[in-house]
């Protein structure tokens, strides 16, 4: 999953906690899905990113398209973040960076000055076949959520 190449491939199954309970990759076969990577919980891009999924989400719905955000933060951080956003969709802990690695986004980044290693903000669409349909990394918050329902639209 780590070269433009993968682009077509199907993404291998993974299984993972989320708020909603336990995520399976293979159980939203038929359908498409969103996967957003985000940093954190409850910092200003990763919540401006979460309320403009929310936002949009009914439309991501009408469209057979499911969404689930992932970062590192635990099961209890996400509750909290999905119930103070009123999120209508599941956030999944990565903990492990299982899916992290999968996805190739863990990256060296600056922060004030200093190298630390994070989720660079990306997005994956898998189509219902399983295969990767498109990918956007180093995602700018301002305009994304807009672009990824227009993608999964062209499905």
């Amino acid at each position: 999953m780590t070269t433009p190449s993968a682009l077509g491939l199907i993404v291998p199954d993974f299984t993972l906690p989320a708020t909603g309970g336990e995520f399976r990759l293979s159980d939203h076969a038929g359908k498409p899905l969103v996967i957003y990577f985000y940093p954190k919980d409850n910092t200003p891009g990763c919540t401006t990113e979460a309320g403009q999924f929310r936002d949009l989400h009914a439309e991501f719905v009408k469209l057979g398209c499911a969404i689930y955000g992932v970062s590192r933060d635990s099961i209890k951080s996400h509750e909290g973040f999905k119930a103070k956003l009123g999120l209508p969709f599941d956030l999944i802990s990565d903990a492990d960076e299982t899916a992290c690695r999968l996805f190739d986004v863990i990256k060296m980044k600056k922060l004030y000055g200093k190298d630390v290693r994070g989720i660079e903000r990306s997005t994956f669409l898998i189509g219902a076949d399983g295969r990767l349909a498109r990918e956007w990394r180093g995602v700018k918050v301002d305009n994304h959520v807009v672009e990824v329902l227009q993608a999964v639209a062209k499905l």
